[in-house]
């Protein structure tokens, strides 16, 4: 807050101070390399996995109202569907989102065709203010997708969304929000599927989800085994 420009993680954590670089590099090829591989002594995956993770869940089956085609959904659509699915997202929900791209995927017989997945499935808009600040707003813990990054991929341009000039702006824009401005958490390349279609079957949506991360002593991510609970 005080007008000066510097690297900071969730919660002013900072850059060099709390979380270090495995491989120190003064002159990176991108800003986003600046910290390849690094090691955090704050807001490493390990002290998550002290206490482990566990608490309710909601899924919101994306898949079930769209074509497979690759789209962006914003705040817009994604109320329009938690609606007619009678979705309600309470504080501290892990919110599971259901896309159709594990299905995809595991379909190929592990002989994937990316010029196929690129052009598959839906992501959030990370470019919508509205769809942050709901995120911000009713204070879910986790977003959690069947996607390789819950947004879509690369992220709708500022000029395509109506701006008149392209400002200095994130990459991963969803990544940003969440991990960076309000630290909740992320989950990539889920297979939430066969949950879906069993959640929708049984007109639920709710379930106990149980997913502890590995103790990995200064990590900032982690695999999973997650186990829903219904």
């Amino acid at each position: 807050g005080d007008g000066m420009a510097q690297a900071l993680f969730y919660n002013g954590f900072k850059a060099g101070v709390d979380i270090h670089p495995a491989i120190k590099d003064e002159n990176p090829m991108a800003d986003w390399a600046r910290y390849p591989n690094p090691h955090a002594d704050a807001l490493n995956v390990a002290n998550m996995a002290a206490h482990g993770l566990q608490g309710r869940a909601v899924m919101i089956d994306l898949a079930a109202h769209t074509n497979g085609k690759r789209a962006a959904v914003g705040y817009e659509q994604l109320m329009r569907i938690m609606a007619v699915d009678k979705v309600n997202v309470e504080e501290g929900d892990m919110v599971c989102l259901r896309t159709g791209f594990d299905t995809a995927l595991l379909a190929m017989n592990k002989q994937p065709d990316i010029h196929h997945l690129e052009q598959m499935c839906v992501g959030l808009n990370g470019r919508d203010e509205r769809l942050l600040n709901w995120i911000t707003e009713v204070r879910l813990s986790c977003l959690i997708s069947d996607n390789p990054a819950v947004e879509l991929l690369p992220a709708p341009s500022l000029l395509s969304q109506g701006s008149s000039h392209k400002p200095l702006q994130a990459k991963l824009p969803l990544h940003e929000h969440c991990l960076f401005k309000n630290g909740i958490h992320l989950g990539e390349l889920w297979l939430l599927s066969p949950l879906a279609d069993w959640l929708r079957a049984e007109q639920r949506n709710r379930f106990l989800l149980t997913a502890p991360p590995l103790r990995l002593t200064g990590a900032v991510g982690s695999p999973v085994t997650p186990i829903a609970t219904v």
